[in-house]
């Protein structure tokens, strides 16, 4: 019977760029900036690595169709290289890969690369996705703002939320998303803003303001990953390990039955069960030291922490508005600033959450480090509320 990955794989080097509008940059300079940190904090040759996965999304518009701009990017050993997209989620997709090899017994060290060059390409206006015209995922008219404005719209229904109340819980998110921002060199958005702000903003897709979604950026980030045992070899003792990676894409089911109401994400709830399965976690909100998640619109966060099974269901606001998931609350999330403010350079997204709970997990992340923190979730969700890929991965601290 299948045992499932954990505590079998360490992550012995991650690196992150800089996000945000690299002009001066290609795909290729931001991968080789990436690559470069991990390198180096890994301890490990180029050469030393025997597979990689890279993690692209836009490919016409960030870097090309095949695996190649990794390879040759890197200069890599003519080893297998691997070219991965899972929308949102494409980031952890690429990791998911090297994980499992490592841990298959495929390879004893594996790289895993995540990029996107948007800020250039003009998708940040109107681009031909939400135009409803760049495949058949998104529909005409079904722009993200819109569908997660309908999230929102729904939660709020189910719940009766006093709307002021609701539109509070999001402006605290945002502000918690900025204040954490604003501590990271390597972020995006460095600015603080107040609830008044928020509350005010120019409105979006009701009841979503300004500041109630995220943006997109330039950036790369890259983790190299190894056996335990290997690891131990390397002279690693305390080292940060992959306690579960789960994968669940949407079946059809949020579009064609009654039984989903448009308030929750069913994907979301599915693989954080199995994630916490595979992990061995009974009380994520007692056992887990923090979170990041796919704050691709402040909703998204509110919601998400009910279906990640760290407040009550209807509790959400309450949770958020007492402060429970800011920087010293219960549930620390987005401690980098989340998609909101460290940015989202989509293929990258999943690793950049990841080399923030690395960082935090070894004691590295400068200001804004929380207390012996010793166990972290990342969530990726790609897509609408209605059509989506939800990734959760556990990552935490291993002694040998």
């Amino acid at each position: 019977m299948a045992k499932g990955i954990k505590d079998k794989v360490a992550i012995i080097g991650m690196g992150c760029t800089r996000f945000g509008e690299r002009w001066d940059c290609g795909p290729e300079e931001l991968i080789v900036e990436a690559f470069g940190e991990a390198l180096k904090d890994a301890g490990v040759d180029r050469d030393d690595i025997e597979m990689a996965w890279l993690g692209l999304f836009f490919q016409e518009q960030s870097a090309g169709k095949s695996a190649l701009p990794l390879s040759m990017s890197l200069r890599l050993p003519n080893i297998p290289v691997t070219r991965v997209e899972n929308m949102c989620a494409t980031g952890t997709e690429a990791l998911r890969g090297a994980v499992y090899a490592v841990a298959a017994g495929a390879c004893d060290i594996a790289l895993a690369v995540g990029v996107e060059k948007l800020k250039d390409t003009g998708y940040p206006g109107l681009p031909e996705r939400s135009k409803g015209t760049f495949d058949d995922l998104w529909l005409p008219n079904a722009t993200a703002p819109g569908a997660f404005a309908q999230l929102a719209s729904a939660y709020q229904a189910r719940h009766q939320c006093n709307p002021t109340d609701m539109k509070r819980a999001m402006a605290h998110i945002s502000v918690k998303s900025h204040a954490n921002g604003a501590l990271n060199p390597k972020a995006h958005l460095r600015r603080e803003i107040t609830e008044e702000q928020a509350m005010n903003a120019p409105m979006i897709a009701a009841p979503l303001g300004l500041y109630d979604c995220c943006g997109v950026s330039d950036g790369a980030a890259c983790a190299i990953v190894t056996s335990v045992e290997k690891a131990r070899e390397m002279g690693i003792r305390d080292m940060v390990t992959v306690k579960a990676m789960q994968l669940a894409p949407s079946n059809g089911l949020e579009m064609s039955n009654n039984a989903w109401d448009g308030s929750y994400l069913l994907t979301t709830r599915i693989a954080a069960e199995r994630a916490y399965k595979e992990a061995g976690i009974s009380d994520p909100r007692r056992e887990l030291d923090m979170t990041e998640v796919h704050d691709c619109f402040s909703v998204t966060e509110l919601v998400v922490m009910e279906d990640l099974g760290l407040c009550p269901e209807g509790g959400a606001i309450k949770a958020v508005l007492d402060g429970e998931f800011d920087r010293d609350g219960a549930v620390p999330c987005q401690i980098d600033g989340g998609l909101k403010c460290f940015g989202h350079p989509i293929g990258a997204s999943g690793l950049r959450m990841a080399y923030e709970m690395y960082l935090q997990l070894l004691g590295r992340a400068g200001d804004r480090q929380l207390p012996s923190p010793s166990l972290g979730l990342t969530h990726n969700l790609g897509g609408h509320p209605f059509r989506n890929v939800a990734s959760v991965s556990v990552l935490g601290l291993h002694s040998a």
